[in-house]
């Protein structure tokens, strides 16, 4: 009988600190962001010109918000880590930092020539590897180590199959926001809506570093000064991903991946823009705060 009172404080304070860990990895995390986009302005010119291009309009942006992206993410998880020492978290920079660098390497050595998941594939059948395909197989892998972790060693006790689901959420994920990066704003706009449906529960603090991280940079990518590029989109669905992975079993993998593969092959035969473009809410969401 007098166990049970003795447990509620305990676990309302562990409530707290997670809660309160959330917000603070958060506001790290976009503050870790937005300073890692300004040094990256700061750079000497030679440097940041391999990493600027013309988007969709023609202007030209710089990618370099897709490392600082990473991060501000990673600098909130230190903090969250930090103020929990007890739990274990080694999830999520591996997860960051290996999508990111798989997305940079698109990015820095990537050609224009094979696009999409269907492009790459159809290379890879004449016997051309490019990086998209390094990075598809890069990133199975980034989700098996990541899901694995996230399962604490996973493979055994949580199940081959679970694991195995989550590596391929991760994975798909990680995918799924880069094509949304078409237009300034969208894939964080899509990260922060992902996000904030995972901040409760299981996964709350995952979820916390990616939105700040995303705050951290939003500013800019909406006034299409700098976009995520492969490198920061990648980094932040597969982040996105293992925010999942901590709070569903099985099923709720199988189901979430399921989405994830319509989405993905969707993209191959439609035009996301076309159709945000036709529908009036879409539209707006789309547009809301971009610059003129």
């Amino acid at each position: 009988m007098s166990a049970s009172p003795q447990r509620h404080p305990v676990s309302g304070c562990a409530r707290g600190r997670t809660g309160a860990g959330a917000v603070a990895g958060g506001l790290v995390g976009a503050i870790g962001s937005a300073a890692g986009l300004r040094l990256g302005r700061a750079l000497p010119p030679s440097l940041r010109a391999s990493w600027t291009r013309l988007n969709h309009a023609g202007r030209p942006v710089t990618l370099l918000e897709g490392p600082a992206w990473a991060l501000g993410v990673v600098a909130g998880h230190l903090v969250l880590k930090a103020m929990q020492p007890t739990r274990s978290m080694a999830a999520l920079p591996v997860v960051a930092v290996s999508a990111a660098a798989l997305g940079a390497l698109d990015d820095l050595a990537g050609g224009a020539t094979s696009k999409g998941l269907g492009g790459h594939l159809g290379a890879l059948r004449r016997g051309e590897v490019t990086t998209g395909t390094l990075k598809v197989v890069g990133l199975a892998v980034v989700g098996l180590v990541g899901a694995s972790l996230a399962d604490r060693g996973g493979m055994h006790r949580a199940g081959l199959l679970r694991t195995a689901l989550g590596g391929a959420v991760i994975a798909g994920a990680a995918n799924a926001v880069n094509l949304f990066d078409l237009r300034p704003g969208r894939a964080l706009k899509v990260t922060l809506a992902a996000g904030s449906m995972l901040i409760l529960g299981p996964g709350s603090s995952t979820a916390a570093a990616a939105i700040g991280a995303s705050l951290g940079v939003v500013g800019d990518d909406l006034a299409a000064r700098s976009m995520l590029g492969d490198t920061g989109a990648n980094a932040a669905g597969a982040v996105i991903g293992l925010a999942v992975v901590e709070r569903s079993g099985t099923l709720g993998r199988a189901v979430v991946l399921a989405g994830i593969a319509t989405l993905t092959l969707a993209s191959e035969r439609v035009s996301f823009s076309t159709v945000i473009e036709a529908h009036p809410l879409l539209r707006g969401l789309d547009h809301w705060g971009r610059a003129p």
